[in-house]
């Protein structure tokens, strides 16, 4: 089973419906013994960052998502939700994130003919061993929507990255802990890839 974490932030719909398509078990859910007791847990998100921090306080689901990652459970963190992974962001001064990888959050900057927020699709430059990318092109396009994006602080755990106003960190891996900050449930058949992958694990 493989449950989605609910904290009213966005995006678990779609998720949702991605992973049924793949034929798995889901279950949206923000019950600490049902998040503990899956083989998979993914946490999405959109909005803003130090209201998502509050919510997940709220339902008492940091220590959870904390134990998550002790246990070994593979993990995946979609757009805000690889944001949350790290320490802080430049959307909410002052607001710790879960901290369970390090790097930090920075707002784009501002480029002459680019938009912000980034809103469509990027290809995808990848370093060669994220297990989340088996089996896809060297240059794989996806579905981008953000104003902020990630700054890891050990450029070894950067699977994918992209370029827009800036050189974006994408996707990372450390041991159990997968994210995205991108929206692989709406990136097509290569989005789908990836989704199969991490439940493949």
């Amino acid at each position: 089973m493989i449950a989605i974490i609910d904290y009213d932030a966005g995006n678990v719909g779609s998720v949702e419906k991605a992973l049924k398509f793949l034929g798995q078990d889901v279950a949206t859910t923000r019950d600490a013994e049902k998040i503990l007791a899956a083989d998979k847990v993914i946490l999405p998100g959109v909005g803003a960052f130090g209201d998502a921090m509050e919510k997940l306080k709220g339902y008492g689901l940091c220590g959870v998502i904390h134990e998550v990652a002790d246990k070994g459970i593979p993990f995946l963190g979609i757009c805000l939700g690889l944001q949350l992974l790290f320490e802080r962001s430049d959307e909410a001064p002052g607001t710790e994130g879960l901290g369970i990888l390090k790097g930090e959050i920075l707002k784009l900057p501002e480029k002459e003919g680019y938009k912000i927020p980034h809103m469509g699709w990027n290809s995808l430059e990848l370093s060669g061993d994220g297990r989340l990318f088996q089996g896809l092109p060297r240059e794989p396009y996806v579905y981008f929507v953000h104003s902020y994006y990630l700054k890891a602080e050990d450029e070894r755990i950067v699977k994918a990255s992209t370029e827009y106003t800036t050189h974006i960190h994408a996707s990372v891996e450390q041991g159990n802990i997968f994210a995205c900050q991108f929206h692989p449930e709406k990136s097509g058949n290569v989005g789908l890839k990836i989704l199969k992958n991490f439940v493949e694990l």
